[in-house]
């Protein structure tokens, strides 16, 4: 089920005016989305997919210029996501998260280990308390689909080759009275199986 779904009330600013707006105000680094109120103007015809493809009027955005501008001014208010500029804030559609953390570098060993992802759009974020790495398991399949914080609130699905070679670096800690499988990054310990599950 997509996340941010709304009653289908399209508006009429365009992905070229909201584009145009985000790069009038963008000066170094990320746009201080968290501190713009602009007036909410409703929902833009726009999509995230889970394998992080940006779609405008049902067509993917071919333009990595274009996806990294949108993606600086994207924000999650609770479930919904918006664009934010000066002037105005639109909603738009994400199925699940809106990056993807297509490959990470690991320095150091065990506790002291560091990992380093990096998104489809260019952002990276080093894994430890201010980015989390989670793990949410398919209820049916029991399938763990692993997660980490990038920025503000939003979070990247760590690709699956990614996730094989995390399994890799991972380790057996007790965590909270119970003894997991999970990965070390700046001193902190992410459960992401319990131990028993491995157990043969």
């Amino acid at each position: 089920m997509a996340k941010a779904m709304r009653t289908q009330n399209y508006v009429t600013p365009s992905a070229d005016g909201i584009a145009a707006a985000a790069r009038a105000a963008s000066g170094q680094g990320l746009p201080p989305v968290e501190r713009w109120n602009p007036p909410f103007c409703g929902d833009l015809d726009m999509r995230i997919a889970r394998d992080g493809t940006w779609f405008y009027l049902g067509t993917p955005i071919g333009r990595f210029e274009l996806v990294k501008l949108f993606s600086s001014i994207l924000r999650k208010d609770g479930d919904k996501y918006f664009l934010v500029t000066p002037v105005e804030m639109v909603g738009i559609t994400v199925e699940d998260v809106p990056f993807v953390a297509i490959d990470f570098e690991a320095e150091g060993e065990g506790s002291t280990q560091v990992l380093t992802f990096q998104t489809h759009v260019g952002d990276f974020a080093v894994a430890g308390r201010e980015h989390p790495i989670r793990v949410v398991r398919d209820p049916e399949t029991g399938e763990p689909a692993p997660y980490i914080l990038v920025r503000r609130n939003l979070e990247a699905l760590i690709d699956r080759k990614s996730f094989y070679r995390l399994v890799e670096l991972g380790a057996h800690h007790d965590h909270d009275g119970a003894r997991w499988f999970g990965l070390w990054s700046s001193g902190e310990f992410f459960p992401m199986i319990p131990s028993e599950e491995l157990e043969v």
